[in-house]
């Protein structure tokens, strides 16, 4: 409460034994606290806002350390909290993987290890799906682990593997040609475990991995994929066509998660700054016809 309406600051000074030069000082601090904590809340809003509303305080402090600002994560969480600014909360998943079936299942050779020192050596896949019109549509994607990108995606009204898993490879490969000794991993499904698929991993010199039966944590970045997927783009719209359906999951996936969305896992990198390090790494090391070789072979088409 601030008396200086009832008792002259003079007075108010004596009595508490404190110098009128400090009682001026300490005002002058306080006005500018609370002048640098509104310039916080505002680059904290124009984060969050910027994030379409899906940050958490890990991540806008990120995006606030990346613009040069020095705050720690705690005070970003609570000045968030105090201004409302919540990411918004993850439905329960849904498992829909049909691997009751005859068809070879290969071992899990990723096992769980899900760092990549180069894009085109390690590729992880799965399949979702989500309503369009009140009919299902079908989300299947390829992500590198090298840089957590998604390297193609394709939206389709059937589960056969030609227009899932297969049409989803090819795409990939087109976009970012893999290494001989590319890692292929995903689940179970009949979509993976098919012929056609196969020999579409064959015919790239892949090796196939897949998780145990039933253990969601051996596709785990995948899995995590549709979870961030449906929690910040798809929950939040309804599809009457298949068209509205492409444009907003194209925006999403291509205007913003493999763009500029910040990834904690990256160490608060975006998808485009993780693949530009990984491929300096590789080019930096020697100039030898092995690395140039190897660069025009995973560079993007």
């Amino acid at each position: 409460m601030d008396h200086r309406l009832e008792f002259p600051v003079e007075k108010m000074c004596a009595v508490l034994a404190v110098s009128r030069s400090g009682y001026y000082r300490w005002c002058q601090q306080r006005a500018e606290d609370a002048q640098r904590a509104d310039h916080l809340d505002g680059l904290i809003q124009a984060s969050f806002a910027g994030s379409r509303g899906t940050y958490g305080s890990p991540r806008v402090h990120y995006d606030l350390r990346r613009q040069g600002v020095r705050v720690s994560r705690a005070t970003v969480g609570r000045r968030m909290r105090q201004q409302g600014l919540r990411c918004r909360p993850r439905k329960r998943w849904i498992a829909t993987t049909e691997s009751d079936h005859a068809l070879p299942v290969a071992d899990n050779v990723l096992e769980r290890n899900f760092a990549a020192d180069r894009p085109g050596a390690k590729w992880v896949s799965d399949i979702t799906y989500f309503a369009v019109d009140q009919q299902w549509c079908y989300l299947t994607i390829v992500l590198d682990l090298a840089d957590r990108g998604i390297v193609s995606w394709v939206i389709s009204d059937d589960l056969s593997a030609e227009s899932t898993t297969v049409a989803t490879l090819r795409r990939a490969v087109a976009s970012r040609k893999p290494g001989n000794d590319l890692i292929f991993h995903s689940d179970r499904g009949v979509q993976y475990s098919c012929g056609s698929f196969r020999e579409e991993l064959a015919a790239i010199g892949a090796t196939q991995s897949m998780s145990r039966r039933g253990n969601c944590w051996d596709n785990a970045v995948a899995e995590s994929f549709f979870k961030t997927l449906k929690t910040e783009c798809i929950d939040l719209h309804e599809f009457p066509t298949p068209h509205q359906a492409w444009s907003v999951i194209f925006d999403y996936i291509e205007g913003w998660y493999n763009t500029n969305r910040i990834h904690t896992t990256l160490r608060g990198l975006t998808v485009r700054q993780a693949y530009e390090q990984k491929m300096q790494a590789i080019a930096w090391p020697s100039g030898d016809e092995v690395t140039v070789h190897f660069l025009e072979h995973v560079q993007p088409s």
